[in-house]
């Protein structure tokens, strides 16, 4: 007949090897989920299967998901929680076919585009892209010029889930102004995901065929669905391909805008009023001796930097006679006399004795095919 000591002793060890059985069954289980494809684990929940069907097809179609989704563990109990609650909304059966992730799990996102795309993040950081909701929302110039509203969003904190009456305590234009919740106070309103969704179709870079020059030359073409816009109202993202290209006039008539598809994208937020006239609202469509032209003509991507651009074009010494990098360009300075956007010949011949091909014939130069 077994003691009282002895029975205790038996039922330690018994619970000791349950718990170590436990432990080593969660653990193969968690490596088998984390190393298997996705078709096995991630895609074989109908709820996020349209997700990783769009990922096959995407330049990240070799990347795991856990490389940017992270794991159950990988924020530790804040990400067990999260898995465990889909979990058990799938369990009762709750309609959840279109999982839609939330502007802290799109940060969370874009800190993992950084470690691969590390000079794009750089690049990024440095530009005007990377503004923080202090740095958009309390500014006091602008704020007491243009009273904050549901629109500043469209733009401003796409992913930001709630109205600008949570986001800012005061939307006249007299302040104070101040930020609702703090934690905003210094994330940033465009992250990478405003102009790229990561399971957008695309193609992996790969060897041209050096025997046929249509593939290394001009007439190679142009892809771009790696860019797209994100649309707040509908959350969802839209490749720059089914973007519209924009109408915009000036003096009534019609202004000639890139087929850049890159440019549709900046078109929305950079965009002129309703009447889609030229310069108004944030409006920056060239024109004048620059009509025709790309935003990516002269902006670098990601950190949108344009003030090595005149010089790729023009020589030190134009044909005017005019040292174009010396000149005051910016857009920045309201009383630049030849703003890059919209400078025109007659800004500088004011006797009309020059008028650009643009003004007399209304063409855009074209590379021949």
């Amino acid at each position: 007949m077994a003691t009282k000591k002895s029975r205790k002793s038996n039922f330690i060890t018994v619970s000791v090897i349950t718990l170590v059985g436990i432990v080593l069954l969660f653990s193969s289980f968690y490596t088998y989920w984390n190393s298997a494809p996705a078709e096995q684990t991630c895609a074989s929940c109908h709820e996020i299967s349209s997700r990783v069907t769009s990922l096959s097809h995407s330049a990240h179609r070799e990347v795991s998901c856990k490389e940017c989704h992270g794991t159950a563990l990988s924020n530790g109990l804040h990400s067990l929680k999260e898995k465990s609650m889909m979990v058990v909304g799938h369990l009762q059966g709750k309609n959840a076919d279109d999982v839609r992730m939330n502007e802290e799990q799109y940060l969370a996102v874009m800190e993992n585009c950084a470690r691969c795309h590390t000079s794009e993040f750089a690049n990024w950081k440095s530009g005007g892209h990377s503004a923080t909701y202090t740095d958009i929302f309390l500014d006091e110039k602008h704020n007491s010029i243009e009273q904050l509203n549901y629109d500043c969003l469209r733009c401003h904190g796409m992913f930001y889930e709630n109205s600008i009456d949570e986001l800012v305590d005061n939307q006249t234009t007299k302040g104070p102004w101040n930020l609702t919740d703090k934690k905003k106070a210094t994330q940033p309103t465009i992250t990478c995901s405003t102009c790229h969704a990561v399971h957008t179709d695309g193609e992996i870079k790969q060897t041209p065929d050096y025997a046929n020059p249509a593939e290394i030359f001009y007439y190679r073409n142009s892809k771009t669905p790696e860019v797209s816009f994100y649309v707040r109202s509908e959350k969802i993202h839209v490749p720059v391909d089914l973007l519209s290209n924009p109408g915009i006039t000036h003096e009534g008539e019609s202004i000639m805008v890139s087929d850049d598809p890159i440019m549709r994208n900046c078109v929305q937020c950079h965009a002129p009023n309703t009447f889609h006239v030229s310069a108004t609202s944030d409006d920056r469509t060239p024109r004048g001796v620059h009509e025709g032209l790309s935003c990516m003509s002269c902006h670098e991507p990601h950190s949108n930097d344009a003030k090595n651009s005149c010089i790729k074009c023009h020589p030190a010494i134009s044909n005017c006679n005019l040292d174009v990098t010396t000149m005051n360009t910016t857009y920045a300075d309201a009383n630049s006399p030849n703003n890059i956007h919209w400078v025109s010949c007659n800004d500088c011949h004011t006797d009309g004795s020059k008028k650009s091909a643009f003004a007399q014939n209304r063409i855009i130069p074209t590379l021949e095919k």
